[in-house]
């Protein structure tokens, strides 16, 4: 660094410069040139001294730079190797990174794969017994229990656990190659009497043959509805025992075959009686077999009486008509008698009040219709009631039945598909033959009731021909012998008033059956007031 006094000198020598001017000369100058020349020999020893002082310190400053630099540079290379170390430290690391996280998601892979294998194994493992013959539950039940545990006891490792599932597999697959030549074993199987016989079976494929030890039992090995253990299920025809018994002695013969693999058997265990299945229903069927008795009783009764109901030719009522047109009673009682049946009772009844008002022969057919209404449609709602209450028992016997099954669920539990499938198909029956009861129940009441308003409609139809007879009969007796010819002498003008009268009274009497008629309760109605006096 340049020193102080160099910088001082080199002021306080320009100040003095600059303040007076050589070639000026004032008078104190003249007057003290020695001062002056003093004071710059001073300055030209310090500015001397300073150079000096400069000029070393130069030198030194070079001297000390050449070094610096020298070091400055080697830092720099230094620096320089460092970077590209720390460089190349964190590509190896951005490396080591990447390759961490690929192997944690090769390991995630890895556990997947290895819990779907699980999954698979153990699946498998516990479907493993409804794939095997019955018979072979009692060979593998060691392998299958264990390959069972293994996924449970935490004390086994992963590969232990799979280990133990592959020897099951390896099993199964000695089987599979066991079943397709065939193999032969010892065994256990139930009779149809319960009772467990020692035997020899004979697998092949899916088929299976037994033979107990004493030769008393041979069949094929089948399984029974809720039980584990083989059953003894013995041929019906000799030839095939006896094929049977050849295979399984000499493991070598004709193998009987069921194609439906002992399905047939569990379809006809199925099968039952119709005594047996009624009696499955319950109490509840005794109410419906009655209602069914009585309505087909009272239903047969009531055809055989319909279709016996005498019915009379168009021809006859045409001919009893004309004789009531004719006013001639004694041939129209005559007709009336001849016809059977409820028509003839009631047009015998119309032809006895013959002589009679209009009005009293109308009440007395219509009297007699009334009964025969009755008669005809008697016992009929019985059968209607039948047919409203057997589906009504047979859903209470099906209420019943359910409440039933849900208490033994209760008791022993739903782990049992088939015993809940059992209890709710028999709480159906007694709905099932409800409504076996009830359709032809109701079908037969319409027939019926059809038939019985058939033999009304033709009653009434006839009695409203026998009414329109007697009308005309009497409008044609009125207008040839009216009281007012017989009485009185026939003006020579006729009277207006009373051809009007006698017109109304002829309409009313022809048009008063056609009302009634059409009256909903077949009766026909009130006649209507008369328009005048005779």
């Amino acid at each position: 660094m340049i020193p102080r006094t160099l910088f001082a000198s080199l002021a306080l020598l320009a100040s003095v410069a600059v303040a007076q001017d050589p070639k000026q000369p004032t008078a104190a100058t003249k007057q003290q040139p020695t001062a002056f020349e003093q004071a710059s020999a001073r300055l030209q020893k310090q500015l001397e001294a300073s150079l000096q002082e400069l000029s070393a310190l130069s030198a030194r400053i070079a001297a000390e730079t050449v070094p610096m630099n020298a070091e400055l540079n080697r830092l720099e290379t230094k620096l320089s190797e460092v970077r590209r170390a720390n460089q190349a430290r964190t590509r190896d690391l951005d490396k080591r990174s990447l390759d961490v996280d690929n192997l944690r998601a090769e390991i995630k892979e890895r556990d997947n794969e290895t819990s779907y294998i699980a999954n698979l194994l153990s699946q498998y493992v516990r479907n493993l017994d409804s794939r095997l013959h019955v018979a072979d539950l009692e060979r593998y039940d060691a392998v299958i229990a264990q390959a069972r545990r293994a996924p449970e006891d935490r004390n086994l490792t992963q590969q232990q656990v799979f280990e133990a599932q592959l020897a099951l597999i390896t099993t199964s697959l000695e089987h599979i190659d066991d079943a397709i030549g065939g193999t032969t074993f010892a065994g256990t199987a139930v009779d149809a009497d319960g009772i467990v016989n020692d035997g020899k079976f004979v697998l092949v494929g899916p088929l299976g043959l037994f033979r107990s030890d004493d030769g008393k039992r041979i069949g094929t090995a089948e399984q029974q509805l809720n039980s584990h253990e083989p059953a003894v299920v013995e041929f019906a025809s000799p030839e095939h025992t006896a094929a049977a018994a050849a295979l399984v002695q000499n493991t070598a013969g004709q193998f009987p075959m069921d194609p439906t693999l002992g399905n047939a058997h569990k379809i006809a265990a199925t099968h039952e009686t119709f005594i047996e299945h009624v009696k499955k229903g319950g109490p509840v069927m005794i109410p419906i077999f009655l209602l069914a008795g009585l309505a087909l009783l009272i239903a047969l009764y009531k055809w055989i009486a319909l279709s016996l109901t005498p019915r009379p030719s168009r021809t006859r009522i045409a001919e009893l008509f004309d004789a009531v047109k004719d006013r001639d009673k004694e041939r129209a009682r005559r007709l009336a008698k001849a016809m059977r049946g409820p028509v003839g009772r009631m047009l015998a009844a119309g032809v006895e009040k013959l002589s009679q008002p209009r009005e009293l022969i109308e009440e007395s057919m219509y009297e007699l219709v009334l009964k025969t209404r009755l008669k005809l449609q008697s016992f009929l709602p019985f059968i209607a009631i039948s047919a409203a209450s057997a589906p009504l028992l047979g859903l209470l016997g099906t209420v019943t039945g359910i409440i039933s099954t849900f208490k033994l669920i209760t008791v022993f539990g739903a782990g049992d598909p088939g015993m809940l499938s059992a209890g709710i198909s028999e709480a159906l029956i007694t709905t099932k033959f409800g409504l076996i009861v009830a359709i032809p129940s109701l079908l037969i009441h319409a027939y019926l009731s059809r038939k019985a308003r058939a033999r009304v409609n033709d009653m009434e139809t006839t009695a409203v021909g026998f009414l329109n007879e007697v009308a005309l009969a009497e409008s044609e007796k009125t207008v040839v012998l009216s009281p007012a010819q017989r009485v009185a002498p026939v003006p020579a003008e006729v009277d207006p008033r009373l051809v009007r009268r006698e017109v109304a009274r002829i309409l009313e009497d022809m048009l008063g059956p056609l009302a009634g008629q059409a009256n909903d309760n077949g009766k026909p109605a009130p006649e209507a007031p008369q328009a005048g006096s005779r």
